[in-house]
């Protein structure tokens, strides 16, 4: 499927500009633009934030995110991971797409400011989300939240450190959570597929950019192979991890990366189901205000998560 007018028009002026060379600039960059085409915030019942002592002592940083209708008594959750490639996007950036997602899927998202590459390259990030999901269990009660409907979930690098938290929960003997929703990560480090050589550049996402990514997330790390709590697509098994659902994006090189690890999930036993978003290109979940079909990826993903965890 042809990506839609707007689409076209907007990856066709990114592609017109060339990216800094320093990492830091783009996060600069981003943190300003991505706000910019997200459309106006949707309202939300309330939005609250919690402080997070970290295992080194680090505070995080975790913002509520409560839709409006929700029924009396305990209710189901999602701690959300942030995409931005290891190294960019913040809470406030993510603030559009988490009231929409909270809004579409009847659920409280729970998001999670996990510190950033280059300065805390893996395993920090996972780190950050593993302890604040073993903070949301333990004090589920307390916040008012269904310790049966928490989900763990993400985008992009949010993605590939929620896949990472499950993988990391069963290292640990730990309880998965009820769902992983997984929106075009990013899983594999070894950039091989199909897609990556399909869509390298002019479609938002370049696959220069990802390596960029992987080298800043993994720092020195031998590549070879990279360790699967970092690069979940080489874990060799998968079986006993919480039930999911993946979302891919036709035009991304990150596609086959996500629909290859589904189908894994399902031949392992787990009860996964995937979707493809035809048309759509990566990061679909902040454009908006760009295009309608953006918006409905979005209710999408809700959807899924509302029905996992209904």
């Amino acid at each position: 499927m042809l990506l839609e007018p707007a689409l076209q028009q907007f990856v066709d002026a990114v592609a017109a500009h060339a990216l800094p060379e320093d990492l830091r600039e783009l996060r600069a960059i981003s943190e300003n633009a991505l706000p910019q085409l997200q459309g106006a915030p949707q309202p939300v019942a309330h939005v609250i934030e919690h402080t997070v002592i970290a295992r080194d002592g680090h505070a995080l940083e975790l913002r509520f995110y409560t839709p409006e209708g929700l029924p009396d008594g305990p209710v189901p959750a999602l701690l959300f991971a942030h995409g931005g490639g290891w190294f960019q996007c913040s809470l406030a950036v993510y603030d559009g797409p988490c009231r929409a997602l909270a809004n579409a899927s009847g659920c409280v998202v729970v998001a999670v400011g996990y510190r950033l590459a280059p300065e805390h390259p893996f395993p920090v990030p996972l780190h950050d989300v593993a302890d604040a999901w073993q903070w949301l269990q333990i004090n589920a009660a307390g916040l008012g939240l269904d310790l049966q409907r928490l989900a763990i979930g993400g985008d992009s690098a949010g993605g590939n450190l929620a896949a990472a938290c499950c993988l990391l929960l069963r290292v640990l003997g730990l309880p998965q959570p009820r769902h992983q929703l997984l929106l075009y990560p990013a899983l594999d480090a070894g950039m091989g597929s199909d897609s990556y050589r399909e869509y390298a550049s002019g479609y938002y996402l370049s696959a220069e950019l990802m390596q960029r990514c992987w080298q800043a997330y993994l720092g020195g790390m031998d590549l070879d192979p990279p360790p699967a709590l970092a690069s979940p697509a080489h874990a060799s098994n998968l079986q006993g991890l919480a039930p999911a659902s993946v979302l891919s994006c036709e035009h991304d090189p990150l596609r086959d990366e996500a629909e290859q690890y589904a189908h894994r999930l399902q031949a392992a036993g787990v009860d996964c189901t995937l979707e493809r978003l035809p048309g759509m290109i990566h990061a679909c979940i902040h454009l908006q205000d760009v295009a309608v079909s953006s918006g409905m990826a979005v209710q999408r993903a809700g959807d899924l998560l509302r029905q996992a965890l209904a």
